[in-house]
């Protein structure tokens, strides 16, 4: 080979390993370097997402209308800028922020909308990115700091023990249904757990079944969730999950101030998968057969069938407003699962106050007033404390179980439905 073309080739690779090297230092300067696990920065315009949500909903003319907002946050505007207002005053994640180059962040409306969404249609975490401009992690953190946030804002209110007002109000309405001394129902849902850990599958998982969470609930007619106990496997039964959860504690030691009873003179139904149970002060509990015999029983049971769905009716709203309870849970913490229930409960319980009219199916105010009532002597205020009756809660039990007291109980309740509504049936 001449010199003058072996110069020639050494000039051409010195030209090729000049232009990959330039091609490099491009892809460094311009941060555009494929690495491994690198994070590629997306510029979303945060600005235009803000100001696309602020003209949708929230200016003085906005493009959707009241009953569209309604359907897409699953409450009224005014309750959410409530809720968006106090999490912006108390927590420093939701308020406005400027970074380092001075141009301000993500605001508040941004980040409760996309929790929302998350709650309300149950989707993955990137499905608000286009329409709000925040990624996926982004997105789950807004949920993370939200579910966090009503918890511990309005926590206290909404899933507390009944008040001694509230307990007069569900006697009141017990009174007129035909149960005295009802105050609601009481059921357990089981929430599919898509991503159970391999190891806790068998303890979560029934038969053929999928692994599931159980909630039990205790609700009255109005849709209000009064007692939530979240977390036992789904393996367990109704009767099993009723002995693990803290219900005696928090329930039966309301104290009717001013009125001389206590909330242990009191009962609720509580609806099994095999059966009708009627808990009355306490200790007492009646059992419906399948197939009543007689004018009186078939009553009794049409009555109570009806009486008994209130809980249902509750899960099933619950659920209808938060599709995120309903579709399998894709989360594998589980303390993080119990977060995301125990927050859709609260915002429930708010959204029924402050839709109570379209709920209710008696007129409350026809209990307020007259010889009747005791709610004007009562006490308003509540109280978060759980009592300590832990002494009681085995006795408790063992009476629920007493056979004679069960049988003694059904045909009180069945004369006395019959006698409240005998004249219609």
């Amino acid at each position: 080979m001449s010199s003058s073309s072996s110069d020639e080739l050494e000039e051409r690779l010195e030209e090729a390993f000049d232009g990959i090297f330039q091609n490099i230092h491009d892809d460094i300067v311009a941060g555009r370097r494929k690495k491994k696990g690198q994070r590629t920065y997306i510029e979303r315009n945060r600005e235009e997402g803000h100001i696309r949500l602020w003209n949708d909903y929230f200016s003085e003319e906005p493009t959707f209308p009241r009953y569209l907002f309604r359907r897409r946050f699953r409450m009224n505007k005014d309750l959410f800028m409530r809720i968006v207002y106090r999490l912006s005053e108390e927590f420093r994640f939701f308020q406005q922020r400027r970074d380092a180059t001075g141009r301000d962040g993500l605001s508040p409306l941004q980040k409760c909308t996309a929790a929302i969404r998350l709650l309300a249609y149950g989707s993955a975490a990137d499905s608000v990115d286009e329409y709000l401009r925040l990624g996926e992690s982004t997105a789950l953190s807004c949920l993370d700091n939200f579910t966090e946030g009503i918890i511990r804002l309005f926590g206290d209110e909404y899933l507390r023990r009944p008040t001694s007002e509230d307990l007069q109000r569900l006697l009141d309405i017990g009174e007129k249904r035909g149960f005295p001394g009802m105050v609601g129902s009481i059921d357990c849902m089981h929430w599919e757990w898509k991503n159970c850990p391999t190891e806790w599958k068998g303890q979560y998982t029934r038969g053929s079944g999928k692994p599931t969470i159980v909630l039990e609930e205790v609700a009255s007619q109005d849709l209000w969730i009064w007692h939530a106990f979240f977390g036992p496997p789904g393996t367990l039964n109704d009767l099993n999950v009723l002995d693990r959860s803290p219900f005696f504690m928090t329930f039966w030691k309301v104290e009717l101030q001013g009125s001389g009873t206590s909330s242990t003179d009191t009962s609720m139904i509580w609806r099994t998968t095999s059966s009708t149970v009627y808990i009355q002060n306490g200790q007492h509990l009646s059992n419906l057969s399948h197939s009543p015999q007689g004018g009186k029983a078939e009553l009794f049971a049409k009555v109570q069938e009806s009486t008994r769905k209130d809980v249902e009716r509750a899960f099933g709203v619950l659920q209808a407003r938060f599709a995120i309870v309903k579709n399998p849970a894709l989360l594998w913490d589980k303390a993080k699962i119990g977060q995301i229930m125990r927050a859709c409960i609260i915002l429930h319980n708010m959204i029924v106050e402050d839709e109570r009219d379209g709920y209710t199916q008696y007129n409350t105010t026809e209990f307020e007033e007259g010889e009747t009532s005791r709610s004007s002597q009562v006490d308003m205020s509540y109280s978060t404390e759980m009592p300590s009756n832990l002494g009681n809660m085995l006795g408790i039990r063992n009476h629920l179980r007493e056979r004679r007291i069960h049988d003694q109980l059904k045909i009180d309740l069945i004369e006395n439905v019959w006698t409240k509504f005998g004249d219609e049936y």
